[in-house]
């Protein structure tokens, strides 16, 4: 545990008690988190009990939460008009330490991203993702930005990026997080993209390929591509390859490629077993939303596996990754009828 290296951490009686330099505090949603102010760093776990703790109950009678200019939280006593940034429920919390399986399989669809993470360090490491602005492309860059990661939000908007970026901010005012322009229906956006980066001479440690449409329309790219195929497959394909150099010189690097299960339910190939790649951006005589979804997703595991056999040895792994079914985002918004079925099965599918 880093905490070890301080003077002084074995002096306290208290296994609760702080040791010098150590502030414990609050996150909006009642995570209690340390900030070490020697390193200027911060943690989930007690440095001296290795315990996660959540803050319990409601604010007491007068009390209210505000956040100050700098995106901290901090608390209003209105009864004896006065100000603290230390939360009064901090008497009242309550250890969040669930047990660890004892099976091979560590981790299941019910783990989160605080999790995960749990317990590690991610200071000077890089991540780019794409479609970082909503849904789990956002609550991947929130939990490695919290962890100390420098999180480049890859988005579209880069009004709606910007307020992904404040969002963050909000949990920690200290979290590196950047949004900049890209938008995968355009191959001249992503080459722009990827020169903007390079020229900021930064390492690129992860690279996650989120961003997706679902259940759009026919529609052609700049490119003169189908949409579908463009964002989801052929616009992430550039990426990596024009960034495949500083993933290189970053290593150990990796890319993470967020296909899914559905991926099991298309074909790309003719009658007699050949490729077809018109199948990848069909006429729209012959377009149908859910198997054009499907077909970008199986490109992605493709992709993926020949790009982890390639690069492998250079020190840079890629992976794909279903990350759970219907997870309710705003991924179902292009039909009414893709909203009814994900509002129905929300109850029993992972949360964002």
């Amino acid at each position: 545990m880093a905490a070890l290296k301080y003077a002084g951490l074995e002096d306290t009686d208290s296994e609760e008690e702080l040791p010098p330099g150590w502030e414990e505090r609050t996150t909006k949603d009642g995570w209690v988190y340390y900030a070490n102010h020697l390193e200027e760093k911060t943690q989930w776990e007690h440095p001296k009990s290795g315990k996660r703790k959540r803050v319990a109950g409601d604010l007491p009678y007068g009390w209210e939460q505000e956040t100050d200019e700098n995106g901290q939280v901090y608390f209003v006593d209105h009864i004896n008009k006065r100000t603290t940034y230390l939360d009064p429920r901090l008497a009242f919390t309550v250890e969040d330490n669930p047990i660890k399986p004892t099976t091979r399989q560590k981790y299941d669809g019910n783990s989160t991203a605080m999790e995960i993470l749990q317990g590690r360090d991610l200071s000077g490491k890089v991540v780019i993702i794409t479609g970082a602005n909503s849904g789990i492309g956002f609550e991947t860059a929130k939990s490695l930005a919290l962890h100390g990661a420098c999180v480049i939000l890859a988005c579209r908007s880069l009004a709606r990026g910007n307020d992904a970026v404040q969002r963050i901010l909000g949990e920690w005012h200290k979290a590196k997080v950047e949004a900049m322009t890209l938008d995968l229906a355009s191959l001249q956006s992503v080459q722009h993209f990827a020169e903007a980066f390079k020229s900021k001479n930064l390492p690129l440690h992860i690279l996650i390929c989120n961003a997706a449409v679902f259940g759009a329309p026919w529609s052609l790219t700049e490119d003169g591509l189908e949409s579908t195929f463009q964002v989801n497959h052929l616009g992430h394909f550039y990426l990596v390859q024009l960034l495949e150099d500083v993933l290189r010189q970053s290593s150990p690097a990796r890319v993470v490629v967020v296909s899914s299960e559905s991926h099991r339910f298309t074909e790309i190939k003719d009658s007699s077993g050949q490729l077809d790649f018109s199948l990848l951006s069909p006429p729209k005589k012959d377009y149908w939303a859910m198997l054009a979804y499907n077909r970008s997703k199986l490109c992605n595991i493709l992709f993926s596996n020949e790009l982890n056999r390639r690069l492998s040895p250079h020190g840079v792994t890629s992976n794909s990754v279903h990350p759970g079914n219907m997870i309710y985002s705003s991924i179902h918004r292009n039909w009414w009828v893709y909203t009814l079925l994900f509002t129905l099965a929300r109850p029993f599918t992972k949360s964002m």
